[in-house]
């Protein structure tokens, strides 16, 4: 028995056995292109690293916007022994629906070894 895949047709998630597919749907050419997740996130962290020459070391969190994408990104902005004490930066970096990156900027800067309060 083969799983029937629907589109719930509002946000281009599908869905098969109950599962939804985080994958983003736009048009390119007047055909529909999925490009999965895991893929903007590296397009993300890739384009950075490029760009403001930052080392990233983790994503924090995404979110999928009417204009495309919203990740959060931690990099090591200044190096410290111990490690701990490293300063962190927390990216918010925007992609078009494509994955090409169209801004990014700090949030916020903290030491490695702090929690949120």
């Amino acid at each position: 028995m083969t799983a029937k895949s629907e589109s719930d047709g509002k946000d281009g998630k599908d869905v098969k056995d109950g599962r939804q597919d985080d994958r983003q749907g736009h048009k390119e050419n007047g055909e529909s292109v999925t490009i999965p997740v895991p893929r903007i996130l590296r397009a993300a962290r890739e384009q950075l690293a490029e760009l403001a020459g930052l080392r990233p070391e983790g994503v924090s969190g995404f979110e999928r916007t009417p204009d495309g994408w919203t990740v959060e990104i931690e990099v090591e902005e200044i190096p410290r022994v111990p490690e701990t004490m490293s300063v962190m930066g927390l990216y918010l970096v925007t992609l078009d629906p494509e994955g090409n990156l169209t801004g990014y900027r700090r949030a916020r800067r903290y030491e490695r070894g702090r929690t949120d309060s």
